[in-house]
């Protein structure tokens, strides 16, 4: 991890919640540009403002640093959905999923 894939995240979870970095900033009780100048490679936040910025954007320390968190929770919901299949069901499901993985060659 560096201070580039740092930024890159955090403007990926901020805009996946939809929100601005100046509103961001604020709620944060920090200065307008706060999040901004992060995003932008010119400072990384202390590690208690950190917390915080996990909080407002609802994720986990652990869950920003997942760079796969959407695979993984689309992969917990197909298990789900899986579960329940019956032997017949699951072969056609595998034998799809292989197709699948076949056409991105």
């Amino acid at each position: 991890m560096n201070i580039e894939w740092f930024s890159q995240r955090l403007f990926e979870l901020r805009n996946a919640k939809n929100v601005s970095a100046r509103d961001m900033s604020l709620s944060l009780g920090q200065s307008e540009s706060y999040i901004n100048k992060i995003e932008n490679q010119k400072a990384l936040p202390s590690m208690s403002m950190f917390f915080f910025m996990c909080e407002y954007l609802g994720v986990t320390p652990e869950e920003f640093f997942n760079n796969n968190l959407y695979k993984d929770k689309k992969a917990e919901e197909l298990l789900l959905l899986i579960k329940d299949l019956s032997p017949q069901q699951l072969d056609a499901l595998k034998n799809l999923l292989e197709a699948f993985g076949k056409s991105k060659k």
